[in-house]
């Protein structure tokens, strides 16, 4: 060994004794959460292309998790699925910008009653909502308020409570609006993803997404090793995103790209470094795990269930089906739909399929969308593109993929003889998880009809609700 790294091992060990837990001390939890994050835009996950060199880092020291899922493609029903446990339908929080009801317990309460102090800066429930969830303290919790990480930072630096601590810190990244500039990285080289169109706009547009995406890795660096420095290795860490990133067939849409998030934890001593499971877990999972963690056990009566044993290394199995649900985002966005999906199959039942698909993508997208236009534009001469374009915005009311061999759900299987035995399965299976969720089918708090008859394609809906304020 070379003498002069005598001194920087003893100064790593010295300070790693001195933030040891104490016997039957509760760990720290931090819970990291991005903001409109596809699983596959990160470095992790296999992309050559986005820079995620900080989850790269929290990677090595836990484990990751390649089959997490979104309760719902949208953020305040997903967030609310994750803070209480509960699905869309069961919690009352079903379009976007809807709120659970106020007589279910919340997450704060649960590690409240086990001696924990919860906090909350930035994006953690939707917004002005954080106020309804019982955080023993919150701050930053506007739209891109992006000061909330080096707020959290600060107010973690000079906290002396001996209370244990959950502290949960929400990034903006990468919501819109993306970076001006594109940071790094070259709209001529990246590559366009065989769902989308390939334009020149659409190439500058996601050079600026990509950038967004570095800026979350880098707020998850901040809050990951100033955790560090404060617990040592009394520290349970998890980041995750609440739905896939705002492009086609992403945000607002049950395709993976809508709702399988990134999930990356450690914890040291217990969770084994670098390591990987394909158990597939739900957000809603996420309020009992913690409250496991944290030496508790949530009521058998969520939806949402402890993978605990997951990442203690015990099973590398968890659930057998993933549900999600998506009941609209204001008035541009009236597309109800619901799905099911196990480790091969994904089915989603489109609930009006008489509608036109719309979104901020196509309606209201400003400079982070204007590569939609382009689209439309090239699919009047070019038909792969007029065939994504159509993809889009006018869906059937059953679609089935093979999700193993058709990881983008280009290819719809549900009118393929050879699959109607999985199509009969899947169709029952979500008929039968909607009937035990008391799911009303709901559109801006208006009961629809499972059974509605189906009207011409594409004609929109005259309203639905009042537009909300922002597109998240």
């Amino acid at each position: 060994m070379k003498p002069n790294l005598i001194p920087l091992i003893l100064a790593t060990l010295i300070c790693a004794g001195a933030n040891a837990p104490a016997a039957g001390a509760k760990p720290n939890l931090v819970i990291f959460i991005s903001d409109d994050h596809t699983l596959r835009e990160s470095s992790v996950y296999g992309s050559k292309e986005v820079k995620t060199p900080h989850m790269d880092q929290l990677a090595a020291a836990g484990m990751t998790f390649d089959f997490a899922f979104a309760p719902s493609p949208s953020c305040a029903p997903s967030r609310g699925a994750m803070l209480t446990g509960l699905m869309p339908a069961r919690n009352g929080a079903e379009p976007n910008h809807s709120e659970p009801r106020a007589d279910i317990k919340k997450l704060p309460a649960y590690l409240q009653e086990l001696g924990y102090e919860v906090v909350a800066f930035g994006k953690v429930a939707h917004y002005a909502q954080t106020a309804d969830y019982g955080f023993d303290h919150y701050e930053h919790i506007n739209y891109h308020e992006d000061i909330a990480i080096p707020a959290a930072l600060e107010w973690l630096r000079n906290r002396k409570s001996d209370k244990p601590l959950c502290l949960f810190v929400g990034s903006n990244w990468p919501h819109v609006p993306w970076p001006v500039t594109q940071e790094g990285y070259d709209p001529e080289t990246l590559t366009v993803p065989d769902n989308h169109v390939d334009t020149k706009v659409t190439r500058n547009v996601r050079a600026r997404f990509y950038a967004a995406v570095s800026r979350m890795d880098a707020d998850l660096g901040l809050v990951y090793y100033e955790a560090q420095a404060k617990f040592g290795t009394n520290l349970f860490f998890l980041h995750f995103s609440d739905q896939g990133s705002q492009w086609p067939f992403g945000k607002w849409c049950l395709y993976d790209d809508g709702i399988r998030t990134p999930m990356i934890a450690a914890w040291p001593g217990r969770i084994a470094p670098n390591t990987r499971t394909k158990a597939m877990v739900s957000l809603v999972d996420v309020l009992p795990t913690l409250v496991e963690v944290a030496g508790g056990k949530a009521p058998a009566s969520l939806d949402g269930h402890s993978f605990a044993q997951v990442l203690l290394g015990q099973t590398n199995a968890f659930r057998d089906y993933i549900f999600a649900t998506h009941s609209g985002d204001g008035s541009i966005n009236v597309y109800p739909s619901r799905c099911v999906r196990d480790a091969h199959w994904k089915y989603i039942l489109n609930l009006h399929p008489e509608f036109k698909f719309t979104s901020h993508i196509t309606e209201v997208a400003g400079n982070d969308g204007a590569y939609w236009k382009t689209w439309v534009q090239k699919a009047q001469s070019d038909s792969a593109a007029a065939t994504t374009v159509n993809r889009y915005q006018e869906r059937p009311r059953e679609e089935l993929y093979d999700v193993v061999s058709d990881p983008l759900e280009l290819h719809n299987l549900a009118a393929a003889p050879a699959h109607a035995g999985v199509l009969t399965k899947m169709r029952a299976l979500l008929e039968d998880w909607m009937k035990a969720q008391g799911d009303q089918l709901k559109i801006y708090g208006t009961p629809t009809l499972l059974n509605a008859p189906a009207a011409d394609k594409g004609v929109e809906p005259k309203s639905a609700g009042p537009s909300p304020a922002s597109n998240d």
